[in-house]
Parts: C-alpha cells; sequence; structure tokens
C-alpha cells in the first residue's frame, strides 16, 4: 500500500504508510510522521529537539467489514522557544482521542440510521465509544441555538418516566424544532429559556400555552406585550376532564338502577366526538339512551360539543359571538360544573380568541411528544439524562429512522 493511499482513503496528512498486518480479523497500518510534521505544537517553530516517542494506535474507519487500526510513534519534541517538552499534533485526530477525526465523522453518520448498539456491533467497539462520540457532537452543535428569527413558540411538559418525573419543551412553530428543554414543569423550568431570549432579543409574536396558571404567570412576568394563545385541544381536554368527574358523581348519586346501568361504561363514549362513534358496535345508541334518561348528563355533554364550535368559525368577531353564547347558556343552566368552566372562560376570553389572529396550538408539539417515546422505547430508555435532553434538541433531524 503506498502512501498516496493511505492519504486519499484515511485522510492522513504528513505521514508515510510503513507496514500493514493483519492479526485476528484486524487490519493494523503502522504510520510515520514526515520531517515537516516534526514542530512545536504551540509556536509551529521546526527548530526543535527531539525527545523520544510515544506509541498509540487508533481507531480508524473500516475497510469493508474488518475494523482497521493505526499504529504510530509520536514524537515528543523540546521547544527552544517556548521551554517546553510537548508531543506534536495529530493531524487526523484529536487529542486524547483513540479514534480518528474520519471514524467520527463515520459513527456520526451511522447515528442518523442505527442506534448505539447496532453501530458498537457493526464496528466492534464499546457502545460507551459511539454514545460519547455522539454526545460530544450534540453538546457541540446545540451549545448556542439561534433565536433571534424565532416568532411563534408552543410550551408543554412531557411526562419521562415514572414517579411524576417531567420535562418543559419549548418549540418553534415554524421550524419545529426544540428550542429549549427545562427540568420539572411550571415557570422555575423556563428560566433559563428567557434569559436566553433577553440575550438574542428574539422577537416572539405569539406563544402557545395550557390554561396553567404556572405557565401563564412565567410569560406574562417574562415576555409582556406577547400575544398568548391558549391551546385550544386543551381547553376540551380540561372540559373532558370535567365531564368525566360530573358523570362520575352523578352515577354515585343516582338512586335508578336502570339509569345507573346505562350510565355505566359511557365514560369513553361521552369523551369521543360524535364522527368518531362506531355504530357497528352500538357506542351511538348507548350513548343516546344514556342521555335520554339523564338530562343533566345530555346538557353537559352538548356542551362539549358547542365548546368545539368555538375555534371553527371564519373570523374572530363571530368566533367571539359562540364564545358569549356558550357562557351565556353555561350560567343558565342549574349545573354547577357548567357555571364554574364558563366563568374560566370569561376570565380567560381574549387568549382563547387570540386562535383567530395566530392560528397556532402546540398539536406539534404532542406530535413531537409521540416520536419522543418512540425514541426512548427503541433506546429501552436513558440513562445518561444530559444525553437524552440532547437528543431531543437533535430530533427534528430525524424524519424517518429514529434511533436511540
Amino acid at each position: 500500500m503506498s502512501t498516496s493511499l493511505i492519504y486519499h482513503a484515511f485522510g492522513l496528512r504528513d505521514y508515510f504508510y510503513k507496514t500493514t498486518r493483519f492479526i485476528g480479523g484486524v487490519l493494523t497500518f503502522e504510520i510515520f510522521p514526515k520531517p515537516e510534521a516534526i514542530k512545536c505544537p504551540e509556536c509551529n517553530s521546526r527548530s526543535v529537539v527531539k525527545r523520544g516517542v510515544i506509541k498509540r494506535t487508533l481507531r480508524t474507519i473500516p475497510v469493508g467489514s474488518r475494523p482497521v487500526i493505526l499504529k504510530t510513534a509520536i514524537q515528543r519534541v523540546w521547544c527552544p522557544i517556548c521551554k517546553f517538552v510537548r508531543q506534536i499534533k495529530l493531524s487526523f485526530s484529536k487529542e486524547g482521542k483513540s479514534y480518528t477525526r474520519a471514524f467520527e465523522r463515520y459513527v456520526l453518520e451511522l447515528s442518523q440510521f442505527m442506534t448505539i448498539k447496532d453501530i458498537a456491533s457493526h464496528l466492534r467497539i464499546s457502545w460507551d465509544t459511539i454514545k460519547q462520540i455522539q454526545k460530544a457532537h450534540l453538546t457541540r452543535r446545540y451549545r448556542s441555538i439561534p433565536l433571534k428569527k424565532v416568532k411563534r413558540i408552543a410550551i408543554d411538559e412531557i411526562s419521562i418516566g415514572k414517579g411524576h418525573q417531567y420535562l418543559t419543551i419549548v418549540m418553534d412553530l415554524e421550524s419545529g424544532r426544540i428550542l429549549h428543554v427545562g427540568d420539572g414543569k411550571g415557570g422555575d423550568a423556563l428560566k433559563f429559556f428567557w434569559q436566553k431570549i433577553k440575550i438574542s432579543k428574539a422577537g416572539i409574536e405569539a406563544i402557545s400555552i395550557d390554561m396553567s396558571p404556572a405557565y401563564l404567570s412565567a410569560v406574562i412576568e417574562n415576555m409582556p406585550g406577547t400575544a398568548i394563545v391558549f391551546d385550544r385541544f386543551h381547553v376540551v381536554k380540561l372540559f373532558n376532564e370535567k365531564l368525566s368527574e360530573f358523570r362520575r358523581d352523578l352515577y354515585k348519586h343516582l338512586s335508578n338502577s336502570g339509569e345507573q346501568k346505562l350510565i355505566k361504561g359511557t365514560r369513553w363514549l361521552l369523551l369521543k366526538n360524535p364522527e368518531n362513534l362506531q355504530k357497528n358496535k352500538g357506542e351511538a345508541e348507548h350513548l343516546q339512551k344514556a342521555l335520554e334518561v339523564n338530562q343533566p348528563l345530555s346538557t353537559v355533554y352538548y356542551m362539549k360539543e358547542e365548546l368545539r364550535q368555538i375555534w371553527n368559525q371564519s373570523d374572530k368577531n363571530t368566533g367571539g359571538k359562540v364564545l358569549e353564547n356558550w357562557i351565556n347558556l353555561a350560567n343558565v343552566s342549574d349545573i354547577q360544573m357548567l357555571k364554574k368552566f364558563a366563568k374560566t372562560l370569561g376570565l380567560h376570553r381574549n387568549r382563547i380568541l387570540s386562535f383567530y389572529d395566530y392560528a397556532i396550538s402546540t398539536g406539534p408539539l404532542e406530535g413531537t411528544n409521540n416520536k419522543i417515546k418512540t425514541m426512548k422505547r427503541k433506546a429501552y430508555g436513558y440513562r445518561d439524562f444530559e444525553f437524552f435532553k440532547l437528543k431531543l434538541l437533535d430530533l427534528h433531524n430525524k424524519k424517518y429512522a429514529l434511533i436511540g
């Protein structure tokens, strides 16, 4: 093998090829530095004195399925200018690493399609080394995330495990990339993000959040003047939770066993949209009978359907009228749950109708949450929490193959 091939195949500059060995299925290329490579690593002076060598072996890209090792003797030199003895720099490897730059790039390319375990098995190397390469790369890449051009964002928490472990996620709704991953949930998880927003002088126009008081107060305090859009799906979800509680309380207080029997098992039917009820299973018929025998339950159910119409109007003015009509109907009912919910909607009227000014929601974040679950499942979990958060910041690059 020639020195030219070593250069073109492995990117080894300033090195001569010496010998090749093939032992135990491993290719070993022995190389040594050219005279011009022997210089002070600090001042680049060539007027140095040789002071022995240090032998090193480094992994590089494989040839087919065969692992390849580069074996070299690193020259130690004394520089009369710097007055220090140091090793010369390797142009093809980072200091302190047991692999070449080409090997690192190869691992990162494979990471787009394979899990850490698969890469480690393919390259016959420890999975810790593969993870180390990925983590170092992601740390460099996401040390600073540009925020200046970000206009619309969504904020929500995700559950990452048992024991009420949460992360707060901030997403750019235009690009779909995660901008911030905060520990826990609530306002404290966003402190560092607000600092980055101020430093970058980002012109955030609108923020989509759920109806959490913690998120609301944090946004008002740190982003005054920014439009707040209450996520339509979370508003409906909150009403569905109230509906489930109402049905449960109603069931407990019913004295008629026949009515109890009809209401029993209707929880999920009440929460379903009418168009999603399966007629062949008798779901629509079962629900209709339950609503006919209990007027309060029927009222709350149909108010749920009317609530969805607030966001389906042609303009903000019409949407506002639908909202006011819903609040009025709830207030004239004899159902305390509806009255309380109407009061909540009235307090946040402007933030609900902001949807017509900025048609955004946390929906894309919910989709990303599914990708996160798939990534965790494929990796069988993550022991390194910081590495997991770095993987989240890089999740927008994973279009088809989610890796662990």
